[in-house]
């Protein structure tokens, strides 16, 4: 089989050393977008010279690659993962090869994913299907979505960030930014591959359905408040009538002068 891969490679003028470079990189990482780094487009123009060399070789370990040629990236994704675009494999799988997030990572995901999704609708995206968004509105974003904050600690901050861009899933210019609200980033189009509509549709769903809640609680508390000051305009009425009568009963209780005259 070594050979015949290598016949195949030597035919495109790729050698074994540079197809083993090739696949142990996407292993590794992944992802490879071509707009990432010089390695990375040397690796992805690469995968384009000998892309049925390298989907035949990895289909043998039931991997599946999503390669967007629009966007220039390919992804590889372990078996029994739902792809985007491709029919879903039946086959159970539980492998190390699936990305863990933490919690800080998966919310800071979903987030993106809702500004890109927004975004999009408002035609903001540039030629490689990119999104600029700012570091303050994100944190307002994941504020109101999810009732969470990004990390205090800088260091926290710069590690959640450098691990969304070790996915391909944000571009940053510079980390040590990171600090300031006024820090602007790229959301990549691979953030559409790992939150999907439906998972977005449930989170919009649900933050609609918590305002809606609020906007109840704050109708009531308002009632309330009518009713209050309805019964405190009533209170004033019956004190008023109140002084009323105990000045009636004041003036009739007290000595008459015509009566001092009489006598």
């Amino acid at each position: 089989m070594l050979n015949k891969i290598e016949q195949l490679l030597e035919k495109e003028g790729v050698q074994l050393k540079e197809f083993s470079e090739l696949l142990i990189r996407l292993m590794d990482y992944g992802v490879i977008c071509r707009d990432e780094s010089q390695v990375e487009q040397i690796l992805y123009d690469r995968y384009l010279r000998i892309e049925d060399i390298v989907q035949d070789y990895i289909s043998l370990m039931a991997i599946r690659i999503q390669h967007d040629r629009r966007f220039q990236f390919i992804r590889c994704f372990p078996p029994g993962s739902q792809v985007p675009g491709m029919e879903d494999d039946d086959q159970p799988f539980n492998s190390g090869m699936r990305v863990r997030l933490s919690q800080n990572e998966v919310a800071l995901v979903l987030v993106l994913r809702s500004q890109y999704d927004k975004a999009l609708r408002e035609g903001q995206v540039d030629e490689q299907g990119c999104v600029m968004v700012s570091l303050e509105s994100l944190s307002i974003a994941l504020k109101n979505l999810l009732g969470r904050s990004l990390p205090e600690q800088l260091t926290e901050r710069k590690n959640l960030f450098r691990r969304l861009r070790q996915l391909r899933l944000i571009q940053l210019a510079n980390e040590d930014a990171l600090e300031h609200a006024e820090f602007w980033l790229k959301i990549r189009p691979m953030i559409m591959s790992y939150v999907s509509d439906e998972v977005l549709s449930t989170l919009v769903a649900e933050q609609e359905e918590g305002e809606l809640e609020v906007s109840a609680e704050k109708e009531v508390d308002v009632a309330d408040e009518a009713q209050q000051e309805v019964a405190i305009e009533a209170g004033v009425t019956d004190e008023s009538d109140e002084t009323e009568e105990s000045e009636e009963e004041a003036l009739a209780n007290s000595p008459s002068v015509f009566a001092e005259e009489s006598k």
